[in-house]
């Protein structure tokens, strides 16, 4: 196992490559920027998982699936405050 860093962008959601079962630690700051700090086994094959990314008053709807709570983070000397979730499942809607 080994602990790899992967830089967060700062958008509503967005998508990561992890090894499989790869073990969210934490989220922090880096040098001003966000980042997420992942235990994994670098012989995994690669998944795609997904989060949100939201600031403080920012709408969260049941349309965007299960979201597990990553944790919080602030820039610009804490001007910002974002919250970071995992989607877990998406619901879809048939219309």
């Amino acid at each position: 196992m080994e602990i790899w860093k992967y830089d967060i962008p700062v958008e509503d959601m967005f998508m990561l490559d992890l090894p499989e079962n790869a073990k969210i630690l934490t989220v922090q700051t880096q040098h001003l920027k966000p980042v997420l700090w992942c235990l994994v086994d670098p012989k995994k094959q690669m998944k795609t998982r997904c989060f949100r990314l939201a600031g403080t008053g920012h709408l969260i709807t049941q349309e965007e699936g299960d979201l597990k709570y990553i944790g919080t983070f602030q820039i610009r000397d804490g001007a910002l405050i974002f919250h970071l979730f995992e989607i877990v499942n998406t619901h879809e809607h048939n219309t």
